[in-house]
């Protein structure tokens, strides 16, 4: 309860206190008494009203504004962009000046990271990209950038779990590699074939956790964002170190069917832990650092990548939420940023749908953009594209265009103080 409501509490009861004192002083005229009671129920009346009054200002006061999301994630295929510092001057400055407010730079994807990590060269991983074209540290010059432009940054840990099979992490390590029951040992993604990492691994943790922590330290991030990838796909988990773990636990062999209620909520309960163990580990190095996921809508999370993200954040480690809805058709696209979990979720902390803003081999026309963003803003959502090169660049339309319509989305300025986490409702912000 805020300090105002109660201090229309205490306004309530000292007008009863003062209305009713009268009808206890004896010592007043008889005549005077007479008249104090013929006007009791109106100063009742007056009373209540003003009460009402008072507690209708309330909410406004008490409930602290959403930050809305406008952000950006910015891929591999930025690569032109970002290795390039007038090129990454000259975005940001647009982004700003269309306002938006967040960027989700990638920096870690394909097993490789996108930065020069000593967790990741101890690991027998060499960096993707270490220097811009000048020699400069691409992240820690779009940070500077970004932060002198007011926009928040983001780092994105895109592949979470997964790695190609041919990675430098999959072929030094696979004894960190999880498997299906037939012991295959990858599927086919959207990135093409991959392994999974076996996130109940205690090494498979740390290396994530190192990482993770590495950037936190060394970067003047805003926070760290994790997507559908920090996951296990359901078929997974057969490996000798998970069925060792499942059946110490539980005295079974795990389940031949691998959507087995109890298997499936076992799996789901020990990535939720380790997500904890992970939120707790960056909140230690940055208080203030948001921790942000990035999933697929939740029933497809949790049934078939064993991602929990709901409990996560009724269980307060996720600070911003941004569900990917990346479907053409409206109907099915309004349907799912209707659904009741994303509700619950935006009721609590800064809520956003991921919109697809194009692909090199398929773009978006900016129709169908419009359309979703103003769906998603006419239900106080906020919303994040994927990915930056296509907002203008790979499109069907001219560039003009596309900034015109970006222009008008977001018409009025959306800042986002920076070093400030949304807590629940009727409850105060942490600050830096």
């Amino acid at each position: 309860m805020s300090k105002f409501h109660h201090k229309s509490l205490e306004w309530s009861v000292w007008i009863a206190n003062a209305l009713f004192k009268p009808m206890k002083l004896r010592f007043i005229p008889s005549g005077w008494r007479r008249w104090l009671r013929s006007v009791f129920p109106f100063l009742t009346l007056v009373s209540f009203l003003t009460v009402m009054l008072i507690n209708s200002f309330t909410p406004a006061i008490a409930q602290l504004p959403r930050q809305e999301i406008r952000g950006v994630w910015m891929t591999n295929n930025d690569f032109e962009t970002l290795k390039d510092r007038a090129k990454v001057q000259d975005g940001v400055s647009q982004l700003r000046r269309l306002n938006f407010n967040t960027i989700y730079p990638v920096v870690w994807n394909s097993g490789y990271v996108m930065y020069p990590s000593a967790v990741a060269k101890s690991a027998g991983i060499q960096p993707f990209v270490l220097r811009g074209s000048d020699g400069r540290d691409i992240l820690a010059d779009l940070i500077a950038q970004a932060h002198r432009q007011g926009l928040l940054v983001i780092p994105w840990f895109e592949f979470g779990f997964m790695a190609p099979p041919t990675s430098e992490l999959a072929l030094n390590h696979p004894d960190w590699l999880t498997q299906k029951r037939d012991g295959g040992e990858t599927s086919i993604s959207a990135a093409g074939e991959v392994v999974w990492l076996n996130p109940f691994h205690p090494k498979v943790q740390q290396l994530i956790s190192n990482l993770v922590l590495e950037i936190v330290t060394q970067y003047d991030v805003d926070g760290i964002q994790f997507d559908d990838h920090m996951s296990l796909p359901h078929e997974f988990g057969y490996d000798k170190y998970t069925i060792g773990l499942y059946t110490q636990e539980t005295k079974n062999n795990p389940p031949s069917n691998p959507q087995d209620a109890a298997w499936v909520r076992w799996r789901a309960d020990k990535i939720t832990a380790f997500m904890i163990q992970l939120n707790q580990a960056v909140k230690a190095r940055k208080p203030n650092a948001i921790f942000s996921v990035s999933p697929n809508y939740y029933d497809f999370a949790y049934k078939f990548q064993l991602q929990d993200w709901l409990t996560w954040v009724r269980q307060n480690i996720v600070d911003e939420l941004i569900v990917q809805v990346y479907r053409p058709n409206l109907q099915s696209f309004l349907q799912t940023i209707s659904r009741p979990e994303i509700q619950e979720a935006q009721q609590m902390i800064p809520t956003g749908i991921g919109i697809m803003a194009g692909l090199r081999n398929n773009p978006v026309p900016i129709q169908q953009i419009q359309s979703q963003v103003r769906a998603a803003q006419e239900r106080d959502l906020g919303v994040a594209f994927f990915y930056y090169e296509s907002l203008w660049n790979s499109a069907p339309e001219p560039v003009t265009a596309r900034l015109a319509a970006f222009q008008t989305l977001f018409s009025a300025p959306a800042l986002r103080a920076r070093g400030t986490i949304e807590l629940p409702l009727g409850t105060r912000a942490q600050e830096q």
